[in-house]
Protein backbone atom coordinates (compact mmCIF):
# COMPACT_ATOMS: atom_id res chain seq x y z
CA UNK A 1 0.00 0.00 0.00
CA UNK A 2 1.40 3.37 -0.98
CA UNK A 3 1.35 5.98 1.71
CA UNK A 4 1.88 9.62 0.72
CA UNK A 5 4.18 11.57 3.06
CA UNK A 6 4.52 15.30 2.37
CA UNK A 7 7.94 16.39 1.20
CA UNK A 8 8.17 19.15 3.77
CA UNK A 9 8.27 16.50 6.56
CA UNK A 10 11.52 15.16 5.10
CA UNK A 11 12.88 18.70 4.97
CA UNK A 12 11.94 19.29 8.61
CA UNK A 13 13.80 16.15 9.70
CA UNK A 14 16.84 17.16 7.67
CA UNK A 15 16.88 20.65 9.16
CA UNK A 16 16.55 19.31 12.69
CA UNK A 17 19.42 16.88 12.13
CA UNK A 18 21.54 19.62 10.60
CA UNK A 19 20.84 21.96 13.54
CA UNK A 20 21.78 19.24 16.02
CA UNK A 21 25.01 18.48 14.16
CA UNK A 22 25.83 22.19 13.94
CA UNK A 23 25.29 22.59 17.68
CA UNK A 24 27.66 19.70 18.38
CA UNK A 25 30.26 21.24 16.05
CA UNK A 26 30.04 24.60 17.82
CA UNK A 27 30.51 22.94 21.22
CA UNK A 28 33.50 20.94 19.95
CA UNK A 29 35.13 24.03 18.46
CA UNK A 30 34.56 26.00 21.67
CA UNK A 31 36.15 23.26 23.78
CA UNK A 32 39.05 22.98 21.36
CA UNK A 33 39.62 26.74 21.48
CA UNK A 34 39.51 26.74 25.29
CA UNK A 35 42.00 23.88 25.52
CA UNK A 36 44.44 25.32 23.01
CA UNK A 37 44.41 28.93 24.28
CA UNK A 38 46.94 29.66 27.10
CA UNK A 39 45.49 30.77 30.42
CA UNK A 40 45.29 34.54 30.55
CA UNK A 41 46.22 34.95 26.89
CA UNK A 42 46.35 38.43 25.46
CA UNK A 43 43.79 39.72 23.04
CA UNK A 44 44.33 39.45 19.30
CA UNK A 45 44.57 43.24 19.12
CA UNK A 46 47.43 43.23 21.63
CA UNK A 47 49.28 40.44 19.84
CA UNK A 48 48.91 42.11 16.45
CA UNK A 49 49.46 45.82 16.95
CA UNK A 50 51.22 46.70 20.22
CA UNK A 51 54.85 46.15 19.28
CA UNK A 52 56.29 49.22 21.06
CA UNK A 53 56.32 50.20 24.71
CA UNK A 54 57.39 53.48 26.29
CA UNK A 55 57.45 54.09 30.03
CA UNK A 56 58.66 56.71 32.50
CA UNK A 57 59.32 55.80 36.10
CA UNK A 58 60.54 56.51 39.62
CA UNK A 59 62.88 54.43 41.79
CA UNK A 60 64.10 54.59 45.39
CA UNK A 61 67.57 55.68 46.57
CA UNK A 62 67.80 53.26 49.48
CA UNK A 63 71.52 52.62 48.99
CA UNK A 64 72.37 56.31 48.82
CA UNK A 65 70.27 57.04 51.90
CA UNK A 66 71.90 54.31 53.99
CA UNK A 67 75.47 55.00 52.86
CA UNK A 68 75.61 58.78 52.50
CA UNK A 69 73.15 60.07 55.06
CA UNK A 70 75.34 59.25 58.03
CA UNK A 71 75.32 62.47 60.02
CA UNK A 72 78.57 62.70 61.96
CA UNK A 73 78.44 63.42 65.68
CA UNK A 74 79.08 67.13 66.12
CA UNK A 75 82.01 67.89 68.41
CA UNK A 76 80.96 70.20 71.27
CA UNK A 77 83.76 69.67 73.82
CA UNK A 78 86.62 71.52 72.15
CA UNK A 79 87.58 75.19 72.32
CA UNK A 80 86.46 77.78 69.81
CA UNK A 81 89.66 77.54 67.77
CA UNK A 82 88.87 73.96 66.77
CA UNK A 83 87.11 73.66 63.37
CA UNK A 84 85.67 70.62 61.64
CA UNK A 85 83.66 70.09 58.45
CA UNK A 86 80.42 68.11 58.24
CA UNK A 87 78.06 66.97 55.50
CA UNK A 88 74.54 68.08 56.36
CA UNK A 89 71.12 68.77 54.91
CA UNK A 90 71.07 65.83 52.50
CA UNK A 91 68.50 65.80 49.73
CA UNK A 92 67.76 62.82 47.48
CA UNK A 93 66.19 63.27 44.05
CA UNK A 94 65.46 59.54 43.70
CA UNK A 95 65.79 57.72 40.37
CA UNK A 96 64.00 59.10 37.33
CA UNK A 97 64.15 56.89 34.26
CA UNK A 98 62.86 56.43 30.74
CA UNK A 99 62.70 53.11 28.91
CA UNK A 100 61.69 51.93 25.45
CA UNK A 101 61.01 48.30 24.55
CA UNK A 102 60.36 46.62 21.21
CA UNK A 103 58.26 43.50 21.45
CA UNK A 104 59.86 40.69 19.47
CA UNK A 105 57.27 38.06 20.37
CA UNK A 106 54.85 37.11 23.13
CA UNK A 107 57.52 36.50 25.77
CA UNK A 108 60.63 38.51 24.74
CA UNK A 109 61.20 42.23 24.23
CA UNK A 110 64.33 44.38 24.10
CA UNK A 111 65.20 48.07 24.15
CA UNK A 112 67.10 50.64 26.17
CA UNK A 113 66.91 52.66 29.40
CA UNK A 114 68.30 55.98 30.66
CA UNK A 115 68.32 56.52 34.44
CA UNK A 116 69.27 59.67 36.41
CA UNK A 117 69.73 60.06 40.17
CA UNK A 118 71.27 62.81 42.33
CA UNK A 119 72.20 63.52 45.94
CA UNK A 120 72.63 67.09 47.27
CA UNK A 121 74.09 68.32 50.56
CA UNK A 122 75.76 71.27 52.36
CA UNK A 123 79.33 71.35 53.60
CA UNK A 124 79.13 72.91 57.05
CA UNK A 125 82.09 74.00 59.19
CA UNK A 126 81.62 74.20 62.95
CA UNK A 127 83.90 75.23 65.81
CA UNK A 128 84.73 73.17 68.87
CA UNK A 129 81.51 74.12 70.62
CA UNK A 130 79.37 72.96 67.70
CA UNK A 131 78.49 76.46 66.52
CA UNK A 132 78.27 76.94 62.75
CA UNK A 133 81.18 78.91 61.34
CA UNK A 134 80.47 78.63 57.61
CA UNK A 135 77.98 76.83 55.36
CA UNK A 136 78.85 75.93 51.76
CA UNK A 137 75.69 74.69 49.96
CA UNK A 138 75.31 73.35 46.43
CA UNK A 139 77.39 70.18 46.68
CA UNK A 140 76.07 67.15 44.82
CA UNK A 141 76.86 64.03 42.87
CA UNK A 142 74.87 62.38 40.10
CA UNK A 143 74.69 59.00 38.41
CA UNK A 144 73.57 58.59 34.81
CA UNK A 145 72.99 55.02 33.64
CA UNK A 146 72.64 54.16 29.95
CA UNK A 147 72.03 50.55 29.01
CA UNK A 148 70.27 48.14 26.64
CA UNK A 149 67.63 46.07 28.40
CA UNK A 150 65.75 42.82 27.84
CA UNK A 151 62.44 41.69 29.31
CA UNK A 152 60.95 38.21 29.65
CA UNK A 153 57.17 38.13 30.05
CA UNK A 154 55.88 34.80 31.35
CA UNK A 155 52.25 35.68 32.09
CA UNK A 156 49.94 37.62 29.76
CA UNK A 157 46.47 38.89 30.45
CA UNK A 158 44.28 41.74 29.27
CA UNK A 159 44.67 43.35 32.68
CA UNK A 160 47.88 41.95 34.24
CA UNK A 161 51.36 41.02 32.94
CA UNK A 162 54.17 39.41 34.95
CA UNK A 163 57.78 39.64 33.79
CA UNK A 164 61.49 39.74 34.71
CA UNK A 165 64.29 41.75 33.12
CA UNK A 166 68.02 42.35 32.71
CA UNK A 167 70.18 45.28 31.64
CA UNK A 168 73.90 45.84 31.11
CA UNK A 169 75.57 49.14 30.21
CA UNK A 170 77.48 52.16 31.52
CA UNK A 171 77.23 54.21 34.70
CA UNK A 172 78.53 57.80 34.60
CA UNK A 173 79.26 59.41 37.96
CA UNK A 174 79.97 63.11 38.38
CA UNK A 175 79.23 66.23 40.39
CA UNK A 176 81.02 68.87 42.39
CA UNK A 177 83.43 66.57 44.24
CA UNK A 178 86.85 65.41 43.12
CA UNK A 179 87.82 61.77 43.50
CA UNK A 180 91.21 60.58 44.68
CA UNK A 181 92.55 61.03 41.15
CA UNK A 182 91.32 64.61 40.95
CA UNK A 183 88.51 63.90 38.49
CA UNK A 184 84.90 65.00 38.78
CA UNK A 185 83.52 62.49 36.25
CA UNK A 186 84.08 58.76 36.22
CA UNK A 187 82.67 55.89 34.14
CA UNK A 188 82.05 52.31 35.18
CA UNK A 189 79.99 49.25 34.38
CA UNK A 190 76.28 49.19 35.24
CA UNK A 191 74.00 46.21 35.75
CA UNK A 192 70.24 46.13 36.30
CA UNK A 193 67.94 43.27 37.25
CA UNK A 194 64.18 43.01 37.64
CA UNK A 195 63.39 39.96 39.74
CA UNK A 196 59.64 40.42 39.50
CA UNK A 197 57.65 43.02 37.59
CA UNK A 198 53.89 43.43 37.37
CA UNK A 199 51.91 45.74 35.12
CA UNK A 200 48.22 46.59 35.43
CA UNK A 201 46.85 47.22 31.94
CA UNK A 202 43.98 49.25 30.53
CA UNK A 203 43.93 48.97 26.76
CA UNK A 204 47.30 50.42 25.63
CA UNK A 205 47.97 52.17 28.95
CA UNK A 206 49.53 50.56 32.00
CA UNK A 207 51.00 51.12 35.46
CA UNK A 208 53.82 48.88 36.72
CA UNK A 209 55.71 48.05 39.92
CA UNK A 210 59.07 46.24 39.78
CA UNK A 211 61.34 44.68 42.41
CA UNK A 212 65.04 44.46 41.57
CA UNK A 213 68.29 46.35 41.87
CA UNK A 214 70.59 48.73 39.98
CA UNK A 215 74.37 48.46 40.37
CA UNK A 216 77.25 50.52 39.03
CA UNK A 217 80.95 50.33 39.88
CA UNK A 218 84.37 50.94 38.40
CA UNK A 219 86.36 48.65 40.66
CA UNK A 220 86.10 47.17 44.14
CA UNK A 221 87.01 50.54 45.68
CA UNK A 222 84.79 52.73 43.47
CA UNK A 223 81.11 51.87 43.82
CA UNK A 224 78.61 54.30 42.34
CA UNK A 225 75.40 52.33 42.93
CA UNK A 226 74.62 49.14 44.84
CA UNK A 227 71.18 47.73 45.63
CA UNK A 228 69.72 51.02 44.48
CA UNK A 229 66.34 51.28 42.77
CA UNK A 230 65.06 48.22 44.60
CA UNK A 231 61.46 49.39 44.25
CA UNK A 232 60.46 51.16 41.05
CA UNK A 233 57.11 52.34 39.75
CA UNK A 234 56.25 53.46 36.23
CA UNK A 235 53.48 54.45 33.86
CA UNK A 236 53.54 53.86 30.15
CA UNK A 237 51.84 53.20 26.85
CA UNK A 238 52.00 50.43 24.24
CA UNK A 239 51.50 51.28 20.61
Amino acid sequence: MYVFIPKYLFMSDICSKFAADLKKLVVILALFSLCTTPLGAETLLDRTFWKHELRVGWGDQLFETLIWHQRATIVTTMDGMYTQGYHENFHYDQHLWLEYQFRHNDWFSFGGMVDLSEVHWDNVFRDGTGAEVMRDPGHYFYNVVIMPTARFTYFHHDYVNLYSGLGLGLGINGGTELDIRGKKTDVGAAFDIIVLGMSANYKQWFMAVDLGGLYSLKDSNTIFLASSKIIRASIGVRF
